[in-house]
């Protein structure tokens, strides 16, 4: 006697319902340590949270008006401060009359690190995009040479580069430049030759060894000294490379944990399938220590971010050292530094929260894959 067997369509996973108490219970009052925490809390938010809202809204003046500001002063915030200087505060002392350019080049250059972030992009040719949005980027900065020439505009020295795009330029590009070679490195301190070995480890020490405002000095006042005489590099190049080698030795050490938490089984079925060094690198052992060290990465990615604020010391005005350089040299806005700051404050943390939003994004994916 046959049976016959039909078969059934796949139906989609059945979804987590979870309740708004569960979630408070689970998060919020899960123990008596927790609960008493919670509530204190919201005692402590319920008492500022008016103060705060009257002193930011309520009583603010919104209007670039020093003398009514004045009149505020100890009640409400001026926020007619970023009103009057935003320009020069997200541009530095880039020419007034050209800061379309670097506002054009800001936009250019976020749109490229957005898309590289969308797996859908990731193409051999984003490397070719990467190449033009630079190159775009630095004629629209510097104008009168390289395309600038070609599209007209009056050159801008880059001591004149400040606010934001110097800080996403600075960052974005200390990052691209170093990760390669933090990968290098890392490796390098595990191989097992003595002498590769050994620069690697003095590298990463001799940069671990001091802090980054000494690398920005170094950079600026002591590389010219080891370049041939009548040549000095720009102290925007200077100063990305301090930035890049100091970036490069703290995600070596990230990358170089990534690989000490793969078993040695990998390497030994990448060798029994006959890979060499850099294939078994490339296909097995990166790509996996690489997943493991997402959290440690993205750490470190922000924490550049947020250095490019000490190349101030260096007389490069980025968004830190342009809100100094405008309010520093006017007397009606000088008392309103707080509000000032509270605003570069907001555009860091927006950028710091997309990237760690990314980085919780990536390592999701990346549980989905392991996963299967």
């Amino acid at each position: 006697m046959s049976i016959a067997h039909q078969s059934i369509e796949s139906r989609p996973p059945p979804l987590a319902h979870a309740s708004w108490r569960l979630w408070l219970r689970q998060n919020l009052f899960a123990n008596r340590t927790s609960s008493l925490t919670t509530i204190t809390l919201l005692i402590l938010g319920l008492w500022l949270l008016p103060q705060l809202w009257s002193w930011a809204v309520w009583q603010a003046q919104f209007r670039p008006d020093a003398d009514a500001c004045q009149s505020i002063r100890g009640v409400g915030a001026c926020w007619g401060v970023v009103s009057e200087k935003y320009r020069l505060i997200i541009f530095g002392r880039y020419p007034f009359a050209e800061q379309w350019r670097p506002l054009l080049a800001c936009v250019l250059l976020m749109s490229l690190l957005v898309v590289s972030c969308m797996r859908a992009f990731w193409r051999p040719a984003l490397l070719w995009l990467w190449l033009v949005v630079w190159m775009a980027f630095f004629a629209l900065m510097g104008g009168g040479r390289w395309l600038g020439i070609a599209l007209g505009l009056s050159p801008v020295p880059t001591d004149q580069w400040g606010g934001l795009p110097l800080t996403l330029m600075l960052s974005s590009l200390s990052i691209a430049l170093a990760f390669p070679l933090a990968v290098l490195v890392a490796l390098g301190r595990r191989s097992d030759l003595p002498a590769i070995k050994t620069v690697c480890v003095t590298y990463v020490e001799l940069v671990r060894g001091v802090p980054l405002i000494s690398v920005l000095f170094m950079a600026s006042f002591m590389f010219p000294l080891l370049m041939p005489a009548g040549t000095t590099p720009d102290v925007l190049i200077r100063v990305l490379v301090g930035i890049t080698l100091f970036s490069a030795a703290y995600t070596a050490e990230i990358v170089r944990g990534g690989l000490q938490a793969i078993p040695r089984g990998q390497y030994e079925a990448a060798a029994s399938l006959g890979l060499g060094y850099w294939k078994t690198q490339r296909l097995i052992i990166l790509p996996q220590a690489l997943a493991h060290v997402v959290p440690g990465i993205m750490n470190n990615f922000i924490a550049i971010f947020k250095d490019t604020s000490l190349v101030t010391i260096v007389s490069l005005y980025e968004l830190s050292g342009a809100l100094g350089l405008a309010l520093s040299g006017d007397p009606l806005w000088r008392p309103f530094k707080i509000e000032g700051y509270l605003f570069i404050t907001l555009i860091y943390f927006l950028f710091c929260f997309a990237m760690s939003r990314y980085s919780l994004w990536v390592e999701h994916r990346l549980q989905r894959s392991q996963a299967r």
